[in-house]
């Protein structure tokens, strides 16, 4: 398994609570720990989440095969993931996760969901420890808080089969909701970095009202 040479991080706890349930998957652990999952998850499944989430539109988009095996890193307490292994039942699922409160919640409510084609997976800062290529890889909400982001990417071309993809979710810099505009990434650098990286943007999608919607593949599948 390859090593992703990164740090990845979340918002502040504080700035979470102040920006609304669409604002992380996951919330900083810098200076906080982050136990407690079952109260997290009324906030990171909040149904009122959805109005600007889009989930289901989301994952529409993606136009996934039935048998995809999908990578949601930074997952939390699973909410694109239960959705993905919800709508694809003949794939694979793999929520990753820094904190191990979040994946063992995540791997209880897989359980008690029956959803036995989702995984909880505790990752690290600088590997996802994904036990197989995935053909999507999904970042909600993570992207502006990966350090040394090329050579993140670069590495994370291992994890994806040929033809696999990256789907990145941020906030806009205009958005109300989300980490302080300082430290938001604007989606044309996005593309500029993953460019940097060896990979080939391949379609923006424009209906999430807080976020971008960016998807890309490594430039040589």
């Amino acid at each position: 398994m390859n090593r992703i040479a990164a740090s990845m991080a979340f918002c502040f706890v504080s700035a979470f609570l102040m920006a609304g349930p669409s604002a992380a998957q996951s919330p900083h652990t810098m200076n906080h720990g982050f136990s407690g999952a079952e109260q997290w998850a009324k906030v990171f499944d909040d149904p009122q989440r959805d109005a600007s989430q889009k989930p289901r539109e989301v994952i529409d988009a993606l136009a996934l095969k039935p048998d995809s095996v999908i990578a949601d890193i930074g997952s939390g307490t699973g909410y694109f993931a239960v959705r993905f292994a919800r709508v694809l039942p003949k794939g694979r699922v793999y929520g990753v996760d820094i904190e191990p409160d979040m994946v063992k919640y995540l791997a209880e409510r897989a359980k008690r969901e029956g959803l036995k084609n989702l995984t909880a997976l505790a990752g690290t800062p600088s590997d996802p420890r994904l036990p197989e290529k995935a053909d999507l890889i999904v970042m909600v909400n993570v992207f502006h808080h990966v350090a040394d982001r090329e050579r993140y990417f670069r590495n994370l071309r291992e994890s994806l089969k040929p033809g696999g993809r990256v789907a990145i979710i941020d906030h806009r810099m205009d958005s109300r909701e989300g980490p302080p505009r300082s430290a938001r990434v604007a989606p044309e650098r996005v593309k500029a970095e993953l460019k940097n990286a060896g990979y080939a943007f391949v379609q923006e999608h424009g209906f999430l009202p807080t976020q971008y919607f960016l998807v890309f593949r490594p430039a040589s599948s």
